[in-house]
């Protein structure tokens, strides 16, 4: 574990530590602003995101916009198909059953515990396990969440500090997610600020 919190301490003395604080920021004010329709497009970038690039799904989510809320299924599902995304059909239909739950802020409000809401969001919100439930989250201004994708595994692995899981079962991410957490404390980082550095060692990109 040394080397890797030598490696992020070094990261927060150079300039990628202002990226990372603007990010967080960035995620702060969606949090704040509690604008349903900027919520509900962040859901549906993390729903687009499973199992896809992150980048590219940012795109689309920047192409689409509006359309999240406005567009019919087969439109939707069109749309996503001439963008060159790999799974139109399914991801379509989980954004169009999501929007029953497009009043997002009032999910939000109700849950004081953090854990709460993200194990409703798993449970009501097809297309979001554990990881885009924690990656949504992030993205709009919480701080207690890993988002144990494959980058992560492999920085964890690499370090000799976890087991690479055959399957991401619910009960070896939350594993590897209090590992992240003493890595976060060591660090003095939250998991969100820790998730983006991981982020940027692996990939060189300071996305969301």
């Amino acid at each position: 574990m040394k080397q890797l919190l030598s490696e992020i301490n070094k990261l927060k003395k150079t300039s990628t530590k202002k990226v990372i604080d603007t990010r967080i920021k960035e995620f702060k004010e969606i949090k704040n602003k509690q604008n349903n329709k900027q919520l509900f497009q962040e859901l549906c970038f993390c729903i687009l995101a499973a199992n896809f690039n992150a980048e590219r799904s940012l795109d689309l989510q920047n192409k689409i916009g509006n359309g999240f809320l406005t567009l019919t299924e087969k439109q939707l599902s069109n749309k996503l198909k001439q963008l060159g995304y790999r799974f139109p059909n399914i991801r379509a239909k989980y954004i169009v059953e999501a929007r029953k739950h497009k009043q997002i802020n009032r999910i939000l409000n109700k849950y004081d515990d953090e854990e709460e809401l993200r194990q409703y969001i798993v449970k009501n919100i097809k297309g979001l396990g554990l990881k885009e439930a924690s990656h949504f989250l992030r993205n709009i201004g919480y701080d207690n969440f890993a988002i144990v994708d494959f980058h992560i595994v492999d920085i964890l692995t690499k370090h000799n500090l976890i087991q690479r899981p055959k399957t991401m079962t619910p009960k070896s991410y939350i594993e590897i997610e209090d590992k992240l957490r003493t890595i976060a404390q060591k660090t003095q980082l939250n998991l969100a600020e820790l998730d983006l550095y991981l982020w940027f060692q692996e990939t060189g990109k300071v996305l969301k």
